[in-house]
C-alpha cells in the first residue's frame, strides 16, 4: 500500500525502520503478475530551480508562464511548494492545462526592471517504480503494435506525427532501427534510447527553442530536449504514442548523468499493459529512476518550464542564467497513523 497524507494534512517524516540504506527506504510494495514482491524505494528530494534575465536597462514585463509544480502521482508524491519572484508581480494565478499539468501565470503591471528572477522550490517523496516486461501484453511484443479501439480516441494526437519530415530522414532512421532489433518492441525502443545516447553528442543550449529532428541527425549533437523529441518522433513513425515530458533530474554520487544542472526533458510512450511508460535517450534511462516529472505534453511547447515576454528595446536583453539543485533530504518514511 503506498502512503498517504497524514489526517493534519501534512507529511510526517521519521528515520526509517529498514536498516541503513541513505536516501532509499522501504516504503511499500505490490505484486506483479507472477507474484513477485516488489519493493517500492523513495527519495525525499528538494528541488531548487532559479532562472534570472538579465537587461542593460529597466524594461517592463508581459505575461510569464511557468511550470515549475511537480505531477503529484502514485510514484511522485509533493511535499511542499515555494515560488518567489522578483520583481513581485502584480498577480499570479494557477491553472491545470488540458493534459492536467499545474500552469501559474504572472502579470506585472507597470513595474520595471533591469532583472527579472524566478525561485521554484519543492519537496518530494520520488518512488522509483521499474516497469517490468512481463505488463506488457503478448499482443504487444512484436511491431507494430495495435492499441485498443476504446485507448485510440485519446492516444490519436500523441500517436500523429508533429514534425514534418519530407526526406524520410526520421523514417528511415527509426525504420533502420527496428530492422536491427528484429521487430521485437522493447528491443526497438531500447535500441532506439541507447542509439542516440550513444551516437550523438549532448550539448547543452540555454536559447529558446528545439532542433527538428532531422537536423538533432544531421547535426550529430543536441539537447535533452532535442534527443527527446528525435525519440517522440521516431516512436511516432511505428504508430506508437509518445508524449514529451519536462522536469528535473536527480544524480547520486559517481553516477554519470547528462544534463543535470539544469532542467530535464525526456519522452514517455503508451505501451498495451504498461501503460505510459518512461524513457530517457539523454541518460538511458527506462522507467522513472532519477526523474522528476513535471509536466508532459504531445507537442514539446507546451511543456516548457517558463516562457514570457519584456517590453524594451530588444538590445536591451542582455541573456539569461538557469541552476538547478537537486538535493537528496536523505532517508525518509511516512507515518500514516498520524
Amino acid at each position: 500500500m503506498l502512503p498517504l497524507p497524514g489526517r493534519r494534512g501534512r507529511w510526517n517524516l521519521r528515520r526509517p525502520k529498514y536498516g541503513k540504506c541513505k536516501g532509499q527506504v522501504r516504503l511499500g510494495h505490490y505484486k506483479s503478475r507472477d507474484q513477485r514482491l516488489i519493493y517500492i524505494m523513495g527519495r525525499h528530494l528538494k528541488v531548487r530551480h532559479v532562472t534570472e534575465y538579465h537587461y542593460s536597462e529597466p524594461v517592463s514585463f508581459g505575461e510569464h508562464r511557468m511550470m515549475f509544480r511537480p505531477r503529484d502521482s502514485h510514484s511522485l508524491r509533493l511535499v511542499s511548494t515555494q515560488l518567489s519572484i522578483t520583481p513581485r508581480p502584480k498577480r499570479v494565478s494557477w491553472i491545470y492545462d488540458v493534459f492536467g499539468n499545474s500552469v501559474a501565470f504572472a502579470e506585472f503591471g507597470s513595474v520595471r526592471s533591469d532583472a527579472l528572477t524566478f525561485v521554484s522550490e519543492v519537496e518530494v517523496l520520488h518512488y522509483e517504480s521499474p516497469h517490468f516486461t512481463d505488463l506488457l501484453l503478448s499482443s504487444a511484443e512484436r511491431m507494430p503494435i495495435e492499441y485498443h479501439p476504446t485507448e485510440i480516441p485519446d492516444l490519436a494526437a500523441a500517436i500523429e506525427r508533429h514534425c514534418q519530415d519530407p526526406e524520410g530522414v526520421v523514417t528511415s532512421w527509426a525504420k533502420e532501427i527496428a530492422i536491427q532489433a528484429q521487430y521485437n518492441s522493447l528491443s526497438v525502443m531500447t535500441e532506439m534510447m541507447d542509439v542516440i545516447g550513444r551516437s550523438l553528442v549532448y550539448q547543452p543550449r540555454y536559447s529558446a527553442g528545439t532542433q527538428d529532428p532531422a537536423e538533432t541527425l544531421r547535426r550529430g549533437s543536441g539537447t535533452c530536449r532535442d534527443f527527446a523529441l528525435l525519440m517522440m518522433e521516431g516512436l511516432r513513425s511505428y504508430g506508437l504514442a509518445a508524449r514529451f515530458v519536462s522536469g528535473y533530474l536527480y544524480k547520486a554520487n559517481r553516477v554519470r548523468r547528462r544534463g543535470f544542472g539544469s532542467s530535464h526533458a525526456w519522452v514517455q510512450v503508451y505501451l498495451p499493459g504498461c501503460g505510459w511508460v518512461e524513457m530517457d535517450p539523454t541518460n538511458g534511462i527506462m522507467g522513472n529512476r532519477d526523474l522528476i516529472r513535471v509536466a508532459v505534453a504531445r507537442d514539446h511547447r507546451h511543456a516548457c518550464p517558463l516562457i514570457g515576454t519584456f517590453i524594451g528595446s530588444s538590445s536591451a536583453y542582455k541573456g539569461m542564467t538557469i541552476t538547478v539543485d537537486v538535493t537528496d533530504l536523505g532517508s525518509a518514511t511516512v507515518d500514516e497513523a498520524n
